[in-house]
């Protein structure tokens, strides 16, 4: 059971990893591109602003999985501070509503998805890509931050060890 634990962490990490770097090295490029093309030349790159916009709503959404496996999404940390023995209902609290919110990605980003795909105009504005290929990373996030909390929680369930000096 460690071993699949552990394969879904890597093929999860890998993702998350490549995902956010290759789409920030491609915004970065186009941007600077167009940037210089504009100041250089007259010649300027009209759809660079579209692909920047699409990498932020993209890392946004797989920076969210990523989050959780870091332990840095928004939860309430001043009264564990306050009262320790909060800590762990507190905890379980923040992965359940974690879990609840990954559901309601994944629904309403399958429903918003299919819908945009059934619609033959729906496409971006300068590229003319259909949108539903964006919204598709909805219910693909929702998962993956249902299955990173998942992860956590095994992890929080887990006894540790305590570490021996040798």
């Amino acid at each position: 059971m460690k071993k699949i634990f552990h394969y879904v962490d890597a093929v999860l990490n890998f993702i998350e990893e490549w995902t956010l770097f290759l789409s920030v090295v491609l915004a970065l490029v186009v941007a600077m591109a167009n940037i210089i093309l504009r100041k250089t030349s007259p010649i300027s790159l009209y759809w660079s602003d579209e692909v920047v916009r699409k990498v932020i709503f993209l890392t946004t959404f797989i920076g969210c999985s990523a989050a959780i496996r870091r332990r840095s999404l928004i939860r309430i940390d001043a009264l564990p501070q306050l009262i320790p023995a909060v800590r762990k209902p507190l905890t379980y609290l923040h992965h359940l509503g974690v879990l609840i919110f990954g559901g309601f990605i994944v629904k309403l980003g399958w429903q918003l998805m299919m819908q945009v795909q059934r619609d033959p105009f729906a496409r971006t504005a300068t590229l003319q890509i259909p949108e539903w290929y964006f919204y598709a990373v909805l219910p693909v996030v929702g998962g993956m931050m249902i299955l990173r909390t998942l992860l956590v929680m095994v992890q929080d369930w887990r006894p540790t060890k305590p570490k021996t000096k040798t």
